[in-house]
């Protein structure tokens, strides 16, 4: 069974790692993420866990193409992704968002779906359902400058899901937000898996992880110490996952 799963992997790391040179002589070399193995399975929402400095963003960068690794592999839909193609299929929140002010969010929706090249007639279908998706369609034309955080957030969800993506990678999409925010960004993610999209985030918010995740992965200095299902964790260490993630931290704070 663990092998027919390994096959149906959409996102898959194998001995990850990554080096950044330091920019003075003699200096020593940073190792953000050191021999990562990683597997994401179709519908699922998966919870990408560490302290700051852990090598979570380090990560996605990889998976993204902004950043070539050291050694090892990723691929996504069974495609390195050192391919451009292999990232058609996916879509991406960073944990701060910049966008022109001025625009809004249908324009700022209409601008990204161009660069995917979705014809115009599709294009304005998208905008619509991905608009009534975030619960932005009432206030679709006026200006982000008039938005509150959590609604900006929305905005960059629905950009991230203009394409129509299988795959989402989220970087912190809690980042920042009051209750009510990352309430509606919870729900969305909920709604996403339900539509059977996979969810792929990092996050702090580790009581609101063990509520939407499937499964978590627990990083520290740039390896993985613990994977598994959610449930399963916390009955195995009959704690919480806040309590588990001090625990494998070493009681480190993550904010």
């Amino acid at each position: 069974m663990a092998d027919t799963r390994s096959t149906n992997a959409i996102l898959q790391v194998q001995g990850l790692r990554v080096v950044y040179r330091s920019p003075g002589a003699g200096q020593p070399e940073k190792v953000a993420v050191n021999g990562l193995n990683l597997e994401v399975f179709p519908g699922e929402v998966f919870g990408f866990l560490g302290p700051n400095g852990a090598g979570k963003t380090t990560t996605m960068n990889v998976l993204l193409g902004f950043v070539n690794a050291t050694a090892g592999a990723a691929s996504l839909f069974g495609v390195d992704v050192r391919r451009p193609i292999a990232r058609q299929r996916i879509g991406y929140l960073p944990e701060q968002t910049y966008y022109y002010k001025f625009l809004t969010a249908e324009e700022i929706l209409r601008f990204y779906g161009r660069i995917f090249g979705i014809p115009k007639s599709e294009l304005e279908q998208r905008i619509d359902a991905v608009l009534k998706l975030v619960e932005l369609d009432s206030v679709r034309r006026r200006p982000l400058k008039s938005y509150s955080k959590g609604m900006q957030q929305r905005v960059g969800l629905a950009q991230a899901l203009i394409n129509n993506p299988d795959l989402l990678i989220l970087d912190e999409p809690t980042s920042g937000l009051d209750p009510l925010g990352r309430m509606k960004v919870r729900t969305l993610i909920q709604r996403l898996k339900q539509e059977g999209k996979t969810v792929f985030f990092s996050s702090h918010e580790l009581g609101e992880v063990e509520t939407v995740c499937d499964r978590v992965a627990i990083l520290n200095q740039g390896e993985v110490k613990v994977t598994g299902r959610v449930d399963d964790l916390v009955r195995e260490h009959q704690c919480n996952l806040e309590q588990i993630f001090l625990k494998i931290v070493g009681g480190s704070s993550s904010n």
